[in-house]
């Protein structure tokens, strides 16, 4: 039976092979150390739970919910954006709660785009990015480049060989899966050039709070004059180790938010109450379990870093974000991330992400998170180390298993 229209358009889910291997190793009874999916490991924190308990018990808050956010989470959003990023919001018109950031972006891809709609987006990134508007029907140009000096040029590239004119200019920084970080003069240029050439910036930015050398990420959104022209996407998950609490923002520019709203109002009913009032609670505190979250996922770096280093892989240390944008070790470089992620799966009980399940230009790369303990990335990297020093002596058995099934 031939595949329906949408679904045809997407390409094989290349996390699913790894996945399927890493279930087929646990069933044999093998300890995989899953360092590939970002989910992270860390509870959230006691007083935003508690907070969750206590209004649950309410039969009030057990009705529908506001798909648009409660009052209470828009303002605490606004402040938090106030207070973080010295960036003013009107709660009620600039900020909107969605149901995590991925669905927020999929929600804005169905809101805006018209069939043939080009967006231009970086490659590699995280996969909602293209496919959320593929998915709505439009085309996706690839920018292959970094927050830097070359930037610029290729969008003008993007523009020059896209009919039509490009539709929006997705960001992403820190960035999923590279962990590369923009400045605020960056994002000056890119907001510059976006209203010179009426584009809109939808920018990612769930990895604002974790960050390692002292310099918080900046917004888009504290350029002047950049709310004309932008939506920014947030997060909770990583933030306050909610990820299936499912809670994240969209804030920016009226039309657009008041687009997503309306889109949003026909497709959900908004978080669960209790989770929306605890999420406030999170937003409206001292900081002090974000900087605790934070402090983890930098000492797990810096294991990290440092175990694999001695392991023989070198890991360049990111700057933000809770992965490591690993490049294959040279011996196994031309199997592509794929076969590399099996391999150390089969034979090192590691999993990692294959880079190319972000983009083809990803595929010389995986994607390492921090969502394992400090001992546990030490065994990893004794296992690899295991495998390394094997493979060298044996290199002609270090093809995947799963090429021979």
């Amino acid at each position: 039976m031939e595949e329906f229209h949408k679904v045809r358009r997407l390409p094989p889910y290349v996390f699913e092979q790894v996945n399927r291997l890493k279930a087929s190793a646990r069933s044999r009874g093998a300890d995989i150390i899953d360092l590939g999916m970002g989910n992270p490991d860390l509870p959230t924190p006691k007083a935003i739970v508690d907070k969750l308990c206590e209004v649950v018990r309410d039969p009030r808050t057990h009705r529908y919910s506001s798909s648009r956010g409660i009052p209470g989470l828009r303002r605490a959003q606004a402040a938090y954006y106030q207070r973080r990023f010295g960036v003013k919001l009107n709660p009620d018109t600039q900020v909107v709660a969605t149901l995590g950031s991925k669905e927020g972006f999929a929600n804005m891809a169905q809101a805006i785009t018209a069939p043939g709609d080009v967006i231009l987006c970086p490659n590699p990134t995280y996969p909602i990015h293209a496919f959320g508007f593929i998915m709505s029907g439009g085309v996706i140009r690839s920018l292959q480049v970094e927050p830097d000096d070359h930037f610029i040029p290729a969008v003008e590239r993007g523009i020059r060989h896209s009919i039509p004119k490009p539709l929006a200019l997705i960001l992403n920084y820190p960035s999923n899966p590279t962990a590369l970080v923009a400045s605020l003069d960056f994002y000056k240029d890119v907001v510059a050039f976006a209203k010179k050439n009426d584009i809109i910036i939808l920018s990612d930015l769930a990895y604002s709070e974790i960050y390692f050398d002292g310099n918080p990420p900046p917004s888009v959104l504290q350029v002047p004059g950049a709310i004309d022209v932008c939506v920014e996407f947030t997060s909770m998950s990583k933030t306050f180790s909610m990820p299936g609490w499912r809670m994240g923002f969209a804030v920016g520019n009226e039309r657009l938010i008041s687009a997503l709203t309306r889109v949003k109002s026909y497709l959900d009913y908004g978080a669960f109450t209790p989770i929306q009032v605890a999420a406030a609670h999170a937003l409206n505190g001292d900081g002090a379990d974000i900087a605790e979250v934070r402090d983890i996922y930098h000492k797990r770096r810096d294991v990290m870093v440092d175990a694999f280093g001695r392991a023989g892989w070198t890991i360049p240390a990111p700057a933000a974000s809770m992965f490591a944008w690993a490049p294959i070790p040279e011996p196994f470089h031309h199997l592509g991330s794929l076969e590399f992620s099996k391999l150390l799966i089969e034979h090192a009980d590691v999993a990692v992400a294959p880079g190319v399940g972000f983009g083809e230009h990803g595929d010389d790369f995986v994607r390492v998170a921090l969502v394992e303990n400090e001992h546990r990335i030490r065994q990893a990297a004794r296992n690899i180390k295991r495998f390394l020093a094997t493979s060298a002596k044996q290199p002609n058995n270090v093809v995947p298993l799963s090429a021979h099934r």
